[in-house]
């Protein structure tokens, strides 16, 4: 694939990905918890601790660990899987009142979230052979994004702790964050 095609349809996945996968579900879960909704608050937890793996693959990507590669491919498909397959969201969905916006908003996203789990993990896959060989166009399209993040983070840390944030930090914060999501 040509590489500015390429580099443009990474940048849509990140961005989709902080949309659907990280801002409308933060949005749910404030709103399920103004509502006092704790079914969906509680189901609306457990799909985070699933979306967790979405920002420690940019972690370990920041770092170019060939382990992040995998993740932004293992992350999609694992959140897709966590909003269709439980049955209590599903039970819950379906005793909700019909004209329920809060219920609606949480089908609409889930279809939303679908489809952006299809594209990311199609478009992470072609990137799975950098797990292997960090060297290729699409292996630096895929570190654009967490690099771009990274410059961020090094600057607010530095402004707020006075300390600095690099790129080995980043990395050891990812792998920390893998094994207690593994462990825990």
């Amino acid at each position: 694939m040509p590489d500015l095609p390429y580099r443009s349809l990474v940048w849509l996945t990140y961005r989709l990905g902080a949309t659907f996968a990280l801002g409308v579900p933060l949005v749910l879960l404030i709103w399920a918890g103004v509502r006092r909704e704790p079914a969906m608050v509680r189901l609306l937890g457990l799909y985070w601790k699933v979306a967790s793996l979405l920002p420690i693959s940019v972690l370990l990507l920041t770092d170019r660990r060939p382990i992040g590669y995998v993740m932004a491919f293992i992350a999609p498909v694992l959140m897709a899987g966590s909003v269709w397959f439980w049955v209590d969201l599903n039970e819950e969905l379906a005793d909700s009142a019909p004209g329920s916006a809060l219920p609606l908003t949480v089908r609409i996203w889930r279809w939303a979230l679908t489809g952006f789990a299809l594209l990311a993990a199609g478009m992470s896959a072609t990137a799975l052979r950098c797990a292997d060989q960090l060297t290729g166009a699409e292996c630096l399209a895929w570190l654009g994004g967490p690099q771009g993040l990274h410059r961020v983070a090094e600057r607010v840390f530095d402004f707020v702790f006075g300390g600095q944030w690099s790129e080995a930090v980043a990395a050891f914060i990812g792998y920390v964050a893998l094994v207690a999501y593994v462990v825990g």
